[in-house]
């Protein structure tokens, strides 16, 4: 193994090697349980006798800078490092149940159809591991725009296809463009993902909320906020599950015609929707003056890091200049993704898991109404997770999410999803989605066993 060592040579050369060391053990560069080289390994390198090397390891041993294990290498002893860095951040345990809101089945990722994928892309495709383009892969536009023509009608050319590491940046970098254009008034959801409210706020937009109901975001409130772009999810509210009605769709296309204004859609859990026909993009009602954010991270996986934003004419020429400054993503994997959209693996693994998530589903609703029938479940319609709800005059969220932890369960409050934190009724999200199905039953058992144990009293006067 390489070291690199400032040795400075006056004053002998053992002493030398010893004081470099040490500053580099004090320092916390050498952390720790670090293995040094071998006393032959570390002579040749700095072209010193290796009897110098063994005396000066000797002496930090004696010294407690360094331990010798016998038949193997000398390292940095425990405590020996004097840095007072900052310290790293501390790594949270794994819950037991991570019931978290919008996550998929990772064991569920269809691996060899992505290893396929990949070794053809390595075969056929060296430049795949080249530096990528800000805008991302022309096959992966292509091979998207013809998916989301015929999986969820959007109308868009390659040209349009700004790939993104997921749709958070994507997110981003669409308000960066909105500001530019003189548009920061951008209305959000309430409630919403919190992290999504601190993206827009954080790209320099001024934040509005609008109330969402039954059937989705409450378009005639636009207006009296004076916005000049929306943030919404059609397909499935991601807190309340509602889906934006038919009227309403019409509507805020007639308000961005109108205004002037920009919607963007973020296509949360259009793929996975069980009880009815999946509904449409609204896009595809005016695909001049909406902008389409979509992504892998539910399809296959969040680690991908691929997410894709559909830009309209009206905003090309701002997000132009933003490009050189966002990260690209690995060709790699937008070259494999390619791959399993234009071979169709990807919609036979959207088709199975559609299926498995739906039983997951039904299972999790089941269990919970018959051990705590107090607790009420929404928004399972579509996605990956629910919203469960108690009577009022039972817990507060925070004491559910606290013994929640405590029992070593993961799941999300939803007080911080309201624009005024905490100024909706308790509830959680809870995710069906991410226990393998071998552990889904006895995750959603330890959930429901939590909220029958908290909301009791109020299931004995339901009862």
């Amino acid at each position: 193994m390489d070291l690199l060592l400032d040795v400075d040579w006056r004053g002998g050369r053992r002493r030398a090697i010893e004081a470099a060391l040490r500053s580099a053990i004090r320092s916390g560069r050498l952390a720790p349980g670090t293995p040094l080289p071998s006393t032959r390994a570390l002579a040749a390198q700095l072209g010193v006798a290796r009897g110098t090397v063994v005396d000066a390891y000797d002496q930090l041993v004696a010294e407690g800078f360094l331990t010798a294990r016998r038949g193997g290498r000398t390292v940095v002893a425990a405590g020996a490092s004097r840095s007072g860095g900052v310290p790293a951040p501390a790594v949270p345990p794994r819950p037991r149940v991570d019931l978290s809101a919008g996550a998929p089945d990772l064991h569920a990722f269809p691996a060899q159809a992505w290893a396929r994928a990949v070794r053809a892309v390595l075969r056929d495709r060296p430049d795949a591991l080249d530096y990528a383009d800000g805008r991302g892969r022309p096959e992966l536009h292509a091979a998207l725009v013809d998916h989301l023509a015929r999986a969820r009608g959007v109308s868009a050319t390659p040209g349009q296809v700004v790939v993104c590491s997921g749709v958070d940046e994507a997110l981003g970098l669409v308000v960066r463009a909105l500001v530019a254009t003189g548009r920061r008034q951008v209305a959000m959801e309430d409630p919403c993902l919190s992290f999504h409210r601190r993206i827009v706020a954080g790209a320099g937009a001024t934040v509005v909320p609008v109330p969402v109901d039954g059937d989705g975001l409450v378009v005639d409130a636009l207006d009296a906020v004076g916005a000049e772009a929306v943030v919404v999810t059609p397909a499935r509210q991601p807190v309340l599950g509602s889906t934006l009605a038919p009227g309403r769709r019409g509507a805020l296309v007639a308000w961005a015609r109108r205004t002037g204004g920009v919607v963007v859609e973020d296509d949360y859990d259009g793929e996975l929707r069980y009880d009815r026909q999946p509904i449409g993009a609204l896009q595809a009602l005016d695909p001049d003056r909406t902008v389409y954010l979509g992504t892998a991270s539910k399809s296959l996986a969040p680690g991908l890091r691929l997410g894709w934003v559909v830009v309209p004419p009206e905003l090309a020429g701002a997000v132009e200049p933003l490009l050189p400054f966002h990260s690209p993503v690995s060709s790699l994997d937008q070259l494999a993704l390619a791959q399993l959209v234009e071979t169709h693996a990807l919609d036979r693994h959207l088709r199975r898991m559609r299926t498995a998530y739906r039983r997951r589903r039904d299972q999790f609703v089941a269990l919970l109404a018959e051990r705590a029938p107090a607790a009420r479940v929404e928004g399972v319609s579509a996605g990956l997770h629910a919203l469960v709800r108690w009577p009022e005059d039972g817990p507060g969220e925070r004491e559910v999410v606290d013994e929640a932890g405590a029992r070593g369960i993961k799941v999300t409050a939803t007080a911080g999803m309201w624009h005024r934190p905490g100024s909706g009724p308790p509830g959680l999200l809870v995710g069906y989605g991410r226990p393998p199905a071998h552990a889904a039953r006895a995750a959603f058992e330890a959930f429901a066993g939590l909220m029958a144990d908290l909301t009791g009293a109020a299931r004995s006067a339901t009862g």
